[in-house]
């Protein structure tokens, strides 16, 4: 079992400040307890921005020379350690080994490496006219983190902040945090100067809170559900600090009338099962012409049940889902569906056959699904698709935007260009045309209830930066 109690801050691994409340890590495959960390509090917050706050004196001013140092120490030490991190990953939050290894463990990696390239050359000082354009580190952050993608969620933020000249504390999802754990000890290896980088885990309510209000706090990040994005709004609003969010979604998957369907609906049920449908941007709600609902629901149905779960090496399967309190809402949900009338095409409630203890559950599809449906409606988290039926072009477009999330979306067509068209008119913050993969380089962030602000690439760092205006820089000496 991993002993994960103490925090780091300020260089050091400490103990929590007070009384000790710990926590077991429970491997959601097996339900048995793998780690133990400790919860801490608002006088260990306290203490991590304390030492972040003392270390922007200087780390704010240092050069990018320094910071891609520092990047580039990281980067090859993750790189070293990559498989241990797949491991931990795995093990903390049920990802299937091949997963793990092939995208959870590399997503972290990737910002760092996409970062660093950002960074050689961004130019943080612009002349325009006789004024001075100069970004600047925003200061000190504080960085809340999610279970389902940790070590991506992790390196999308602390990465741009590293190497933008802030400083930061992290408080990673208390559920899978032994990556996390693992990720401050790369870092302290690193030689991340003392109070850069801080590591204090805890709950939501306690931890989370303590940060998104902290006055000397000139940022909040956060990713999660919309429900806590808004309660970490409301205790930063006081203080008046930059909050970015990314937050729920609900996103459609529009197959059009001239694509391939067949191919389309088994590549829209494995981008929505994958990571056993944790995934914020997951295809949820599949859009497909009402004559070929028959049709799209036979190769859900098809593609669904081919789908393994539990077999930790078979590239495309899925493991369990994160938590107990997951399982039982995605059971919830899959119930709702029967109850409000949609068609169940396959899966359903309760565990696959033959699995007795985990938090698995069946892959599940719904066919004939409204978009007031609940499971058309709201985010589930779970491997369970909605299938629903439009009439047109238009009427694709409308039922993809009716909805109070606009984190991604999805357009397939035989035709590029209209599969173009389509995109320019989904109310979301990235798009994928005819299957595309996502881009690191690109951005990633909702609009709407999805959140606000950016991650990945440039976009991501200028997220960290202030800009300022100094005026007659170049104006030579003003007389009275």
């Amino acid at each position: 079992m991993k002993d994960c109690r103490k925090f780091f801050i300020d260089g050091k691994w400490v103990a929590p400040v007070g009384q000790v409340r710990e926590l077991g890590v429970v491997n959601p495959a097996t339900e048995e307890q793998v780690g133990v960390i400790s919860l801490g509090g608002p006088a260990d917050v306290d203490l991590a921005v304390g030492a972040a706050t003392r270390a922007f004196a200087s780390y704010g001013e240092s050069s990018v020379e320094a910071r891609l140092a520092l990047l580039r120490r990281i980067i090859e030490l993750y790189s070293a350690k990559m498989d241990v991190m797949a491991e931990t990953i795995s093990l903390e939050m049920g990802a299937p080994g091949w997963l793990a290894k092939a995208a959870q463990a590399p997503a972290g990696l990737a910002h760092f490496v996409e970062i660093e390239k950002v960074l050689e050359k961004y130019e943080f000082e612009k002349l325009q006219g006789t004024t001075l354009m100069r970004k600047e580190p925003v200061g000190v952050c504080g960085l809340i983190t999610p279970w389902n993608w940790p070590m991506n969620q992790i390196g999308c933020k602390v990465a741009p902040a590293l190497a933008a000249g802030c400083t930061v504390v992290l408080k990673p999802s208390e559920i899978a945090p032994l990556s996390a754990y693992f990720f401050a000890e790369i870092l302290e290896e690193a030689g991340v100067p003392a109070g850069v980088f801080n590591l204090v885990n805890g709950d939501g309510p306690t931890v989370g809170a303590a940060l998104a209000g902290h006055k000397d706090l000139a940022m909040v990040s956060f990713t999660g559900s919309t429900r806590a994005g808004v309660s970490v709004a409301t205790a930063a609003a006081p203080s008046v600090k930059r909050v970015t969010q990314e937050l729920g979604g609900k996103s459609a998957n529009i197959i059009l009338e001239d694509a391939d369907l067949a191919a389309a609906v088994k590549e829209g049920v494995q981008a929505c099962f994958r990571n056993t449908g944790q995934s914020c941007d997951a295809p949820t709600r599949m859009l497909v012409p009402q004559s070929r609902m028959k049709e799209a629901a036979e190769a859900a149905k098809e593609a669904a049940e081919a789908t393994r779960v539990a077999d930790a090496s078979a590239k495309g399967s899925i493991g369990p889902l994160s938590n107990a309190a997951q399982y039982e809402k995605v059971q919830r949900m899959i119930a709702a569906g029967v109850a409000e009338g949609a068609k169940l095409v396959t899966g359903g409630v309760g565990r696959p056959e033959g699995l007795a203890k985990g938090y698995f559950v069946r892959p599940t599809v719904f066919a004939e699904v409204r978009n007031d449906m609940t499971i058309a409606r709201e985010e589930i988290f779970g491997p369970v698709l909605s299938i629903i039926g439009y009439e047109d072009e238009e009427d694709a477009v409308r039922i993809a935007n009716d909805t109070v999330y606009g984190l991604s979306g999805y357009v397939t067509a035989g035709d590029v260009e209209r599969a173009r068209r389509v995109a320019r008119r989904i109310r979301a913050g990235n798009v994928h045309v005819n299957g595309a993969r996502i881009d690191f380089a690109g951005c990633f962030g909702g609009y709407k209830q999805s959140g606000n602000g950016r991650e990945w690439g440039a976009a991501g760092l200028e997220e960290f930066l202030e800009l300022k205006a100094i005026f007659g820089w170049a104006a030579g000496r003003m007389t009275p």
